[in-house]
């Protein structure tokens, strides 16, 4: 299995938004941002050491890709809108902007997904990055054999996203207690309140509701969720949870040690409810 090394270094109108739903909230991902079937797939790969961007590089368009390179974050801007691509590798450290500005701009251009590289084993600045856009991240080093497995994943996500938004017939909500999930509309409610997630975290919560109060190991959440089975990749999953409790309340979520987690309903819930 081929590894990948990097160190630490200091980081670096009135027009109507053709992204956003009518009440004004911004889509992700807006249709146009998937690939026609058959065609082959863009991925803009922006990482400043010259080895890991070559090796990333050339593993990816062995597997049939389409892939742009990019060193810094102001080339990684311009190679995104003049690229167009479905999806992002993107490196933390850069030289010009970082890699959550970076992310900050592509994503206020164009919505895609994004895979984070960092090479800081930190959790704060990984949720910082799952707050600015991003759906996943690694940490180096990685092996190129699971980052061509998330970049699969990510890319069907996208399109399972996509083939329901277009759905004819679209399931209804799930409510728990006080807590609303619209599976159609891809909402949130908590408390009353909107609550706005990112696609992985909507995901997420929804594979949670589908079994509330049963735990659900680390390795089912990230086969469902992610479509990755490989337990290498658990970290993902407790970032993710984390960063899904600041959001809809941290008591919602029971965590069962050494195991995974549990999907809590409030005194008043019942259960899952489904409505049209």
């Amino acid at each position: 299995m081929n590894q990948t090394h990097g160190s630490a270094r200091p980081g670096g109108g009135g027009e109507t938004d053709p992204h956003s739903s009518e009440n004004g909230e911004r889509q992700r991902y807006p249709i146009s941002t998937v690939t026609t079937p058959g065609a082959q797939r863009r991925i803009l790969v922006v990482e400043d050491d010259p080895t890991i961007l070559e090796a990333i590089a050339t593993r990816l368009r062995s597997e049939g890709f389409l892939v742009q390179t990019a060193a810094d974050g102001p080339a990684a801007v311009d190679a995104a809108a003049a690229f167009q691509p479905d999806l992002l590798v993107l490196d933390v450290m850069l030289p010009g902007y970082d890699g959550l500005e970076v992310c900050r701009r592509v994503q206020a251009q164009r919505p895609i997904p994004v895979l984070m590289l960092t090479a800081r084993d930190d959790e704060t600045d990984m949720l910082i990055g799952l707050g600015v856009g991003a759906d996943d991240y690694m940490t180096k080093p990685f092996s190129m054999r699971e980052l061509v497995a998330r970049t699969h994943a990510l890319l069907r996500r996208v399109e399972r996203a996509a083939a329901v938004a277009t759905a004819p017939a679209s399931p209804g909500r799930v409510m728990l207690g006080d807590l609303e999930i619209d599976r159609a509309q891809r909402r949130v409610r908590a408390g009353g309140k909107d609550v706005h997630l990112t696609p992985t975290e909507f995901d997420l919560l929804l594979c949670l509701a589908r079994s509330p109060r049963a735990v659900l190991t680390r390795e089912q959440l990230l086969a469902d969720v992610w479509d990755w089975a490989d337990a290498s990749g658990t970290r993902t999953v407790d970032s993710h949870v984390k960063a899904l409790r600041r959001k809809i309340g941290a008591e919602r979520i029971r965590t069962v040690h050494g195991v995974g987690y549990a999907l809590e309903t409030s005194a008043n819930g019942v259960g899952p409810v489904e409505g049209g």
